[in-house]
C-alpha cells in the first residue's frame, strides 16, 4: 500500500526527525559536544504551499565550535542554509535540559556557595537550585557567555515540594559552558519558611471531601469531529493541527464552510512568545524575568494528558514528536487533547405574538495541551464555536515562585510581594503572551480598523443627550498599528477584507476582542522592556513575512533587546488591503493570594475573534434542537 505523502504543514514524523539528524551527522555538524537545541518544521510560505519542499530548521549549540542555525531539505537531502551565530549580538540559544541539573551541580562544588550554605546551617545535599535564565544586565563580563542564575530552596525530604522553603538572600551566577561559577551574591541569612507546601500530603490537605458524586460526560454515538492525518473537521469548521517544540500547539488553515464555500479566516495561529517579569527590585531577584517560549521552549515539556484527570468525556489524543538534544525523535504521549463539549445556550427566544419558544444549545470544539515550566503549569486551549467564534484561553496553575517574607515583629512589609503563609512570600509578577495570528479573512488582502465607542454631547442632533456612536480608525501602516486596549472606549479591532462584501455591501470582517488587562509594567528604560517590547502594546500589525515568526525575535536567551516586533514594525510597511499578521498581547498581572498556596487554582486569560459581517446572517440558524430534550419532553422547541 503506498505511503501518503505528508502535507506541507503536517507535523514532523519520527522518521523525518531521524532523517534530519542523519543529514546533520553526514555533513559533519554533530560532534560529541554538539547539542540539538531545536529541530522543527520550516514551514513553506503560505503563497507557495503546493509542491513545497519538506524542510527542517535546526539550531545547534556547541561550546567548542559555536552555535549554528541551519535549514535542511528532507526532499533533496541537502543543507540549504548554514549560519554561524554570535552569542554577543545574537543572544544564546534556548536553555538545554541537561543544564537544569548542571547549575545545581556546579554550585555544589563552589567554595563560596558552600560557605553561604554553611552560614545558614544547611546541608548542600538538601538544597535544590532553580536554573533560571539570566537576562541581560550591567555585567560586562557576561557578554557572549552562556549564563544561568540559581536561586536555592530547601528540600527537607525526597518528596518535599521545596518551593515552600526558599533560601533567600542568596543567588549564584553560573557559566554552564565553562562549568564555572562567575559570582555568588550573599546578602546574609534570612529565616527559611518552614510550613509544608506538600499539597498531596493529608497532613496539609486534611480529610478529603466525601460530598462529590460522579459527573459523567458520554457521547454514545462517538464524537462529532473527524480527523484525517492532521486535518480536523467539525461542524462547519476545518483546520490542520500542528505542534512545535518551541511554540507548542499550532493551528493552520482555519476555515468555515458557508454554504458551498470553504471560507478561510486564519492561515496560522500560535502563541509566539510569553514572558513572566517579576516586580521585586531586591538585588537577588531584580533580574527575574523568563521568556518561557523563547528561552525554555514550552512545546518540549508538554504533559502526557490523562483521561478523567486532565480531560473529561469522549477524548481523542494525539502524540507529538520532537527531537531530543542529540537529535533523536522523542514521542510526547497524549500531548494534544481534542474533544467537543456543551457550552450552554446558543440562542433562545420565547415569542408571545407568534406563540413560539425555541432554544438551541451551544457546543464547542476544544483543542488543547498542557506544559510545565519549572514551578508553573500552563494550559493552552483553542475553542471553535457553532456561531463562527474562535477563542484562545490560557490557564495558569502550579506553584507560585516564592521568597522569604518579613516575619512577626518586623515592622516592614514587602511592597512588591504578597505573604502566602507565615514567613513565606511571593513576588508580584505578570504572565504576558503574544498570539501570532496570520490572518486570511476571505483571502490574502486584509485591512485592520480600530473601533471605539463615542459619546455624543447634547445638541441640535441629540436634544435628549441619549445618543452614542462609534468611530473607525484605519490602521494603515506598521507604525500606526501599535495600539493599547481601552476598555472604557470598548475598543476592538476589525480585520476586514475590502475586496469581499457581504449582502449588505459591507466588507466582511472578524473582530479581535481583547480583555484589556495591563501591558508590561516595567519601566520604559528597563532591560526587560527592551527585550519584551512586544508586551508594551496589546496590538501590533505587520505585513506577512514567513521569517518573522516570534514576537521577541528568533534568539531570546541573553539577547540585549530590540528584536522581534519592534524590528519588524520599524520597516513601517503599508497595511491597507495587504497580507497582514495580527499580534495580540494578553495576560495576567498576578498579585498572589493566600488562596494561591500551596498550589494555585487555575487563573484564566485569553481573547476572542468574532465574525462581524463575515456572514450574511446568523450562521447557527441550522443548529437542530437538542435530541435529549426532545426525548425527555423538553422545551427546545414548541
Amino acid at each position: 500500500m503506498p505511503t501518503r505523502s505528508p502535507h506541507p504543514l503536517d507535523r514532523l514524523s519520527a522518521d523525518e526527525i531521524t532523517r534530519a539528524r542523519n543529514l546533520l551527522d553526514d555533513n559533519g555538524f554533530l560532534a560529541e559536544t554538539t547539542r540539538v537545541v531545536y529541530l522543527g518544521l520550516e514551514e513553506p510560505p503560505k503563497h507557495a504551499l503546493h509542491g513545497a519542499d519538506r524542510r527542517v530548521r535546526a539550531l545547534l549549540h556547541d561550546p567548542k565550535s559555536g552555535d549554528r542555525d541551519l535549514v535542511l531539505s528532507l526532499s533533496s537531502g541537502s543543507v540549504l542554509r548554514d549560519t554561524a551565530l554570535d552569542p554577543a549580538s545574537d543572544g544564546q540559544l534556548p536553555v538545554l535540559d541537561e543544564e537544569f541539573g548542571l547549575v545545581e551541580e556546579i554550585l555544589a562544588a563552589d567554595e563560596r556557595w558552600l560557605q553561604a550554605l554553611a552560614a545558614r546551617d544547611l546541608d548542600v545535599g538538601q538544597v535544590r537550585v532553580a536554573p533560571l535564565s539570566a537576562g541581560v544586565f550591567d555585567y560586562p563580563e557576561e557578554t557572549g557567555r552562556r549564563i544561568l542564575r540559581g536561586l536555592a530552596f530547601l528540600q527537607q525530604h525526597p518528596a518535599d515540594h521545596a518551593w515552600a522553603h526558599p533560601i533567600d538572600g542568596l543567588v549564584g551566577y553560573v557559566d554552564v559552558d565553562e562549568r564555572a561559577v562567575t559570582r555568588v551574591l550573599d546578602l546574609g541569612p534570612v529565616p527559611i519558611p518552614q510550613e509544608s507546601g506538600n499539597f498531596d500530603d493529608p497532613a496539609v490537605t486534611g480529610p478529603l471531601r466525601t460530598s462529590q458524586r460522579p459527573i459523567e460526560i458520554v457521547q454514545p454515538e462517538g464524537p462529532g469531529f473527524s480527523l484525517d492525518g492532521d486535518r480536523l473537521e467539525w461542524e462547519n469548521w476545518s483546520l490542520r493541527i500542528g505542534f512545535d517544540a518551541r511554540e507548542g500547539l499550532v493551528l493552520h488553515q482555519i476555515a468555515f464552510r458557508d454554504g458551498d464555500r470553504e471560507r478561510p479566516i486564519i492561515h496560522r495561529a500560535s502563541i509566539s512568545e510569553m514572558v513572566v517579569p517579576y516586580a521585586d527590585p531586591s538585588p537577588v531577584r531584580s533580574w527575574q524575568n523568563y521568556f518561557d517560549t523563547g528561552e525554555y521552549m514550552i512545546g518540549r515539556y508538554a504533559n502526557a494528558l490523562e483521561l478523567g484527570c486532565d480531560c473529561l468525556g469522549d477524548i481523542t489524543y494525539l502524540d507529538a514528536v520532537v527531537a531530543d538534544e542529540f537529535g533523536h525523535p522523542r514521542v510526547l504521549n497524549n500531548a494534544i487533547c481534542m474533544h467537543e463539549e456543551d457550552f450552554g445556550v446558543l440562542w433562545k427566544h420565547t415569542d408571545l405574538w407568534a406563540g413560539s419558544s425555541e432554544t438551541r444549545r451551544q457546543r464547542r470544539m476544544v483543542i488543547s495541551f498542557f506544559t510545565t515550566i519549572g514551578n508553573y503549569d500552563y494550559g493552552f486551549y483553542w475553542y471553535l464555536y457553532l456561531d463562527g467564534t474562535i477563542e484562545c484561553e490560557v490557564k495558569a496553575t502550579g506553584v507560585v515562585f516564592t521568597s522569604a517574607y518579613p516575619g512577626p515583629g518586623n515592622d516592614t512589609t514587602n511592597p512588591y510581594a504578597s505573604q502566602l503563609a507565615p514567613g513565606l512570600g511571593a513576588p508580584f509578577h505578570q504572565h504576558l503572551f503574544s498570539a501570532r495570528l496570520d490572518m486570511m479573512v476571505d483571502g490574502h488582502g486584509n485591512s485592520v480598523e480600530e473601533i471605539d465607542v463615542q459619546r455624543v454631547p447634547t445638541g441640535p442632533d441629540n436634544p435628549r443627550g441619549n445618543a452614542f456612536t462609534h468611530t473607525r480608525t484605519p490602521l494603515r501602516s506598521e507604525s500606526q498599528a501599535q495600539r493599547l486596549a481601552d476598555n472604557r472606549a470598548g475598543r476592538v479591532w476589525h480585520i476586514t477584507n475590502p475586496s469581499a462584501r457581504n449582502r449588505l455591501g459591507d466588507p466582511v470582517a472578524y473582530a479581535l476582542l481583547p480583555e484589556g488587562n495591563p501591558e508590561l509594567l516595567a519601566d520604559d528604560g528597563s532591560s526587560i522592556q527592551r527585550r519584551a517590547t512586544f508586551a508594551t502594546r496589546h496590538l501590533w500589525v505587520t505585513r506577512y513575512d514567513p521569517d518573522q515568526r516570534y514576537a521577541a525575535g528568533d534568539f531570546v536567551n541573553q539577547h540585549p533587546g530590540g528584536a522581534g516586533l519592534p524590528a519588524f514594525a520599524a520597516e513601517d510597511r503599508d497595511l491597507d488591503d495587504q497580507d497582514v499578521v495580527v499580534w495580540h498581547t494578553f495576560g495576567l498581572t498576578h498579585f498572589p493570594r493566600p488562596e494561591d498556596w500551596p498550589i494555585m487554582p487555575v487563573d484564566r486569560t485569553g481573547f476572542q475573534l468574532k465574525p462581524v459581517g463575515f456572514f450574511d446572517r446568523n450562521p447557527a440558524l441550522d443548529v437542530p434542537p437538542n435530541r435529549s430534550a426532545e426525548t425527555t419532553g423538553g422545551c427546545c422547541h414548541e
